[in-house]
């Protein structure tokens, strides 16, 4: 969805996509640097977060901002997890 907005904020030229990284184009919310880092974004921004749309920022819900909320299906997200588990290692091996 990140490569998506940036290549429609930048009339379909991906050289800010291949240029810049993802956390900078699209920083996510909850961390502090985050917010810091899209504070200073030009607008209009990107920004990335895990968070509930109830656990955003008062300010957030006064503004013109739009929501574009990705849901992955249950199953995938569990397959990914096994084979992330298996690559990095910081999980004991769940086995078959």
């Amino acid at each position: 969805m990140l490569e998506i907005l940036s290549l429609i904020r930048q009339g379909g030229d991906p050289r800010w996509c291949r240029s810049v990284p993802n956390w900078e184009r699209g920083p996510w919310l909850e961390t502090l640097l985050g917010l810091r880092r899209a504070r200073g974004n030009a607008r209009p921004r990107i920004i990335s977060s895990h968070l509930p749309l109830h656990l955003f920022p008062r300010a957030f819900f006064g503004s013109k901002a739009k929501v574009i909320y990705t849901v992955r299906d249950p199953k995938d997200v569990l397959v990914s997890l096994f084979h992330f588990a298996r690559i990095f290692r910081p999980y004991k091996d769940p086995g078959s």
